[in-house]
């Protein structure tokens, strides 16, 4: 019986040992598990410190006019979040880019601040229909459309386009070009 005593004490004892060294290895792994989540969340906030500084690009915007003018502008954008700089621009196209420049363009249902402001329909000596930078004289023609018949015109056409037709805005460039559209030379 003494014997089975001292066989019950040595189990107890392994038992309680076993569960002491259990108990003890839980709680350092626990230890070393949460120091590495730490580790794991302070180097997280490092990446994402680093991809959320600021980018520094130049963005170009081409705007498209109906009269074939195109316009460039460039903005020095800082970009601190993709998606609001995306969010910004999505009415433009990306045209083409590269590490420091973006440009994007817009087409404009509108004819350019340009031909509003100096623009003049007139006609050049051998009859063809141009808009002029300024009343019209031979060097500055900016677009020219197609050839007119001039007998057909009538002598007060003849003599405004000869002095200068101003381009004010879209409705009138459109209206001028469909009352001459008449007097198209059918001859190429």
């Amino acid at each position: 019986m003494k014997q089975f005593q001292q066989i019950q004490q040595s189990v107890l004892f392994l038992c309680f040992s076993v569960l002491f060294i259990s108990a003890g290895f839980m709680v350092w792994n626990a230890n070393v598990i949460e120091g590495s989540q730490e580790t794991t969340e302070q180097n997280s906030h490092i990446e994402a410190v680093s991809v959320m500084s600021p980018k520094q690009v130049d963005v170009i915007l081409e705007r498209v006019y109906l009269d074939g003018e195109t316009s460039q502008e460039v903005v020095h954008e800082t970009i601190w979040s993709t998606e609001d700089f995306w969010a910004f621009y999505e009415e433009w196209v990306l045209v083409d880019q590269n590490e420091s420049e973006m440009i994007f363009r817009k087409n404009i249902d509108d004819i350019s601040p340009l031909l509003k402001m100096n623009g003049y329909f007139g006609i050049t000596e051998e009859g063809i229909l141009s808009i002029y930078e300024g009343v019209p004289t031979k060097d500055r023609v900016i677009q020219s459309f197609f050839q007119l018949d001039t007998s057909k015109l009538k002598s007060q056409q003849h003599l405004d386009l000869m002095n200068g037709i101003p381009v004010q805005d879209l409705k009138n460039y459109e209206e001028v070009l469909q009352v001459l559209g008449q007097y198209k030379s059918q001859q190429m």
